[in-house]
């Protein structure tokens, strides 16, 4: 019998995850027969973030969707909580598969842990060592509850580890590779577009509300990123757009609406140097070895944080200038491994641990 699956998703960035297992499950169906069923809470609704995803990246459509929208951290939670369970009871899945930290993955581990359903957590043993962010707590309380934790690299095995996490536990590679890989050829044709219009420049997103809640900072920062000797392009991602009403962008930064994955990484694999507070950038950046400014004051990658790779500049405008000027000013240092988070086979290798 087909192990019967239901996914949660919700989320960019998971739509992105989702892409890579959920084409591993098609293709290794006759080896390893798994029945997916996909569930998106609605957390993204858009266009832009979230259809866009499904018909560029070849998901399957979701069966279901919960259409939840955007709420404070508690009432979003409390509303997937609600909507979930009677479909999961309904559907009774052998097991239940979420990605990554958001909203969606806490509600949809919590919601199967209540049933009884095993859950397995892809991009398990992420740690910031600090509950300042939203996230870390959905991240932490999520691998407590996983059956399956399916690891990014080395570095996120030994942090469930010392969680006294030891069973389940599997280092998969990172399945944001796996998308990368197929599409960065036509990624890298495409980020020629953008040389052409724009010479050569520095690639810009600013999103978490770290960054975006208090609008004076956001704009000091927007300014310094203005400041800089090429021209800055920035998506502009709908939190920070909404943050922003009435302020009038400098000349030099030049705000374009949000992009599709295979936009975002033609941008990404033509900038000089990216600069963002974005989780999964950081990694792309990583592979098309474009130095990466991280304007954040953590970060759960921390295997990139060297100074030929990434660096990590808080929130100080002048930090950030800074950095800046080290990218351009010094030869390349050390930095990781190729394959630090593997070879581009993780999703199959999730596939194989799961459908065995």
């Amino acid at each position: 019998m087909p192990l019967k699956l239901t996914t949660i998703v919700g989320a960019r960035p998971q739509f992105i995850k989702a892409a890579a297992v959920s084409g591993a499950i098609k293709r290794l169906y006759t080896k390893f027969p798994i029945d997916e069923t996909i569930i998106h809470t609605g957390q993204h609704y858009d266009d832009i973030m979230s259809d866009v995803f499904f018909r560029d990246l070849d998901i399957p459509q979701p069966a279901i969707n919960l259409g939840i929208g955007s709420f404070p951290h508690g009432e979003q939670v409390g509303k997937m909580l609600i909507a979930l369970e009677p479909v999961l009871q309904e559907q009774k899945p052998d097991l239940l598969l979420v990605y990554g930290d958001t909203n969606s993955t806490l509600a949809g581990a919590l919601t199967a842990t209540k049933l009884g359903i095993p859950v397995a957590h892809v991009e398990a043993g992420l740690r910031l060592y600090t509950r300042e962010v939203p996230e870390e707590t959905n991240r932490v309380l999520t691998d407590h509850m996983s059956s399956y934790l399916f690891c990014s690299s080395r570095e996120s095995v030994d942090n469930l580890y010392r969680e006294s996490i030891d069973r389940g536990v599997f280092i998969s590679g990172d399945v944001m590779l796996d998308v990368f890989n197929k599409y960065k050829n036509e990624a890298r044709a495409k980020g020629d577009n953008w040389h052409t219009l724009y010479g050569n420049y520095y690639l810009c997103t600013i999103h978490r509300p770290d960054n975006t809640d208090d609008v004076d900072h956001l704009v000091q920062v927007l300014e310094a990123v203005a400041s800089l000797d090429l021209p800055v392009i920035m998506p502009l991602h709908p939190r920070t757009r909404a943050k922003l009403s009435g302020y009038v962008f400098p000349e030099n930064l030049h705000v374009i609406e949000p992009v599709s994955y295979l936009d975002m990484l033609a941008l990404e694999a033509s900038a000089e140097i990216i600069i963002t507070d974005s989780g999964g950038m950081q990694k792309e950046a990583f592979w098309w070895n474009v130095p990466c400014v991280l304007v954040q004051r953590w970060t759960e990658w921390v295997e990139l944080e060297t100074p030929g790779c990434m660096i990590l500049t808080g929130q100080d405008p002048m930090n950030i200038k800074q950095a800046i000027k080290i990218f351009r000013t010094q030869s390349a240092q050390y930095k990781p491994s190729p394959d630090l988070y593997g070879v581009g086979y993780a999703a199959e290798n999730i596939v194989r641990l799961l459908g065995k």
